[in-house]
C-alpha cells in the first residue's frame, strides 16, 4: 500500500484535517457524512492509490477537524461547505472528481453549483438530492424543521446514541459479523466529545436548507450533466433506492448500482465499490 499523509491545514483560522494519498493523479475529493470522519474511507483509499491522488477532510465539527464552540460558529451547510470550498483552494485543488456520503452530499453539491467547471465527475455513494429519496426514518427530523422546540429537540438525541451509531452501521446488512467495529466505535468516541451533541442537533435542524435547495441541485444536474456514478446500498434507512435512480431524470446517462448492505456501504462491500469507481472514472 502506497502511504496515506495525515495532515492538517489552516483554513482561515479554521484547522481541517485530512488525509492525503497518492501524487501526480487526478483528484477525487472523498466527503464523509454524519456520524463518521474521513477514517470511513480507511479501507478505499488504499484501492484507488494507484489510480487517484485521494483527499479527504474531515468536515468542520467532525473528526479531527476543529469543532468550536456554537458561539463561536454557526453549524449550517452552507458554512460546512463554505469552508470546505476554501479548503481546496489553500491546499491547490484545481479541477476534481467528488464522492459523497450522506453530509458529503449537500456539501459537494454546493461546491458543484458554485464551481461547475471545476468538477470532472461525481460519485455518490447513499448521497441524497431528491424527495423521494428521503425515508419516513427523516420524521422525526422533520417534526423538529416544522417546530424547532426543545422538546423536539429533545427526541433527537436517541439519534446521538452509541446503539444508534451500531445500527446506522449493521442495519440492512446481511451478516453483520461481517461489520469492523472499528468505524462505529470511532465515531460513538467523537459523538461522546462536550459538546458534540448540540453541534449535531443544529445540523439535523439545518439539513432542511438541504432539501430545500434539491431543485437547485437538479438544475445544476440537468444543465451540466456532470459524468456521475450511484454506487447505493439499496437497504439504507434514510436514503431510498429512489434517490439514487432520480439522478437519471437529470443525467440521463447517470450510472446507477445497487448493493445489497445499508447506509454505510464501503464497510460490506468496498471491493466492488472500488471497482465500480475504477470502472467509471478511467480515463
Amino acid at each position: 500500500m502506497r502511504k496515506v499523509s495525515f495532515r492538517k491545514v489552516d483554513v482561515d483560522g479554521f484547522n481541517i484535517f485530512y488525509r492525503e494519498a497518492g501524487r501526480d493523479a487526478p483528484v477525487l475529493l472523498l466527503l464523509h457524512g454524519f456520524p463518521t470522519a474521513s477514517h470511513m474511507f480507511r479501507d478505499l483509499i488504499p484501492q484507488l492509490v494507484d489510480q487517484f491522488r485521494l483527499i479527504a477532510p474531515d468536515l468542520p465539527g467532525f473528526g479531527q477537524s476543529d469543532m468550536p464552540e456554537r458561539t463561536k460558529f454557526n453549524y449550517t451547510f452552507d458554512n460546512i461547505s463554505g469552508i470546505i470550498d476554501r479548503f481546496t483552494e489553500v491546499i491547490g485543488l484545481g479541477r476534481f472528481a467528488i464522492y459523497v456520503f450522506d453530509y458529503g452530499a449537500p456539501t459537494g453539491f454546493r461546491l458543484a453549483m458554485r464551481h461547475p467547471g471545476r468538477i470532472t465527475s461525481i460519485v455518490s455513494q447513499n448521497g441524497n438530492a431528491y424527495v423521494e429519496g428521503l425515508s419516513d426514518g427523516w420524521d422525526p427530523i422533520r417534526a423538529y424543521w416544522q417546530e424547532p422546540s426543545e422538546a423536539n429537540r429533545a427526541v433527537l438525541r436517541a439519534l446521538l446514541t452509541p446503539e444508534t451509531t451500531y445500527w446506522q452501521y449493521t442495519h440492512g446488512v446481511a451478516d453483520a459479523s461481517a461489520v469492523s467495529p472499528d468505524g462505529n466505535s470511532l465515531d460513538n468516541f467523537y459523538l461522546a466529545r462536550p459538546g458534540a451533541d448540540e453541534v449535531q442537533l443544529d445540523l439535523f435542524g439545518d439539513y432542511k436548507s438541504n432539501v430545500a435547495l434539491y431543485p437547485e441541485f437538479q438544475n445544476y444536474f440537468r444543465r451540466h450533466k456532470p459524468p456521475l456514478l450511484a454506487v447505493w446500498g439499496k437497504n439504507d434507512p434514510f436514503f431510498l433506492p429512489a434517490g439514487a435512480e432520480a439522478f437519471k431524470r437529470d443525467i440521463p446517462d447517470a450510472e446507477v448500482r445497487f448493493f445489497d448492505t445499508g447506509h454505510f456501504a464501503l464497510e460490506t462491500h468496498c471491493d466492488e465499490i472500488a471497482a465500480a469507481i475504477r470502472d467509471f472514472l478511467a480515463p
